[in-house]
């Protein structure tokens, strides 16, 4: 059974249909959406800071999820998934983004809507990823504009077959 652990008198919220693995960790002030999905081995942390999770999200095996104590939270919209082993720290994400395996997302950051942050890239504190962007790198920088193919052929089929694996597991 995931860890879910009460911190500081607060529990974790989930919406319905949500799938949790086993070796997930859920803690303190996390609210998430429905058809979410934890992955094994991924760490969600509302100890610091409110973590707020939309709809329809996946967080891929190995996943951390944090925030800066009295600085920075983390707000996550609807259909986004995050890969394997990618750090989302203290940022805003919103609807329809694909975060890249390895990934790391630091405080402030912005991601906003329909763009997709590369395998490895490092978006550094206080960046605005643009609507309809691939950022990739080391900083992360702008390397294309995303086309309807590339939005539907990555972000929407990830989110949906996530969605799909998770129900394997119920």
């Amino acid at each position: 059974m995931a860890i879910i652990k009460t911190i500081r008198g607060i529990t974790p919220i989930f919406g319905s249909d949500c799938f949790i693995a086993e070796t997930a960790v859920i803690t303190g002030d996390v609210v998430f959406g429905d058809q979410c999905s934890i992955w094994f081995g991924a760490v969600v942390r509302g100890d610091v800071n409110i973590i707020r999770i939309g709809n329809r999200v996946n967080l891929q095996d190995g996943v951390i999820i944090h925030g800066t104590f009295q600085k920075a939270s983390t707000h996550i919209g609807n259909e986004v998934s995050i890969a394997h082993g990618a750090i989302v720290h203290g940022c805003t994400i919103h609807d329809h983004v694909l975060i890249g395996m390895g990934a790391i997302i630091m405080d402030h950051a912005v991601i906003e809507s329909n763009s997709i942050i590369a395998a490895g890239a490092v978006v550094s504190k206080n960046t605005v990823v643009e609507s309809g962007s691939v950022y990739a790198g080391v900083p992360a920088r702008k390397v294309k504009s995303i086309d309807i193919s590339l939005l539907e052929g990555e972000v929407h089929r990830i989110a949906n077959s996530y969605i799909m694996y998770a129900g394997w597991y119920k």
